[in-house]
């Protein structure tokens, strides 16, 4: 028999005050993509049938590899706080939990990186 009422047996297990940033963020993302999705798409169609040199001297252009770069960071960080989410509320288990979070956090941190390492690397041959 335990004599603790019901709110006693809740305190200390409310919010970690973390979730409204976590939130926010998604939201800001998402927003940020729509603008950097459509420049994307819009670039991809004018680009379509094109050859490496002039891909090469398109992303050479500095505002084009720093739409590309934000395009890539926003989008992975995005990727990130979505997946982060998802795993929270399916995978039980505190190991598991633990390990699946930072299996994708390092595999979207390594995509992030070669992927801006290609826009660095197309742009400066270009």
């Amino acid at each position: 028999m335990e004599l603790r009422s019901s709110l006693g047996r809740a305190r200390g297990l409310g919010s970690a005050k973390e979730g409204i940033g976590h939130w926010w963020a998604q939201r800001v993302t998402a927003i940020a993509l729509v603008p950097l999705a459509i420049w994307f798409v819009l670039a991809a169609i004018s680009l379509l049938g094109a050859d490496y040199a002039t891909f090469a001297a398109w992303i050479g252009t500095f505002g084009n590899a720093l739409l590309m770069a934000l395009l890539v960071i926003v989008l992975f960080y995005h990727a990130h706080l979505g997946m982060q989410v998802v795993i929270e509320d399916y995978v039980s288990g505190h190991a598991a939990l633990i390990t699946t979070l930072l299996i994708v956090r390092f595999a979207l941190f390594a995509l992030a990186v070669s992927c801006l390492l290609a826009i660095v690397l197309v742009a400066l041959k270009g």
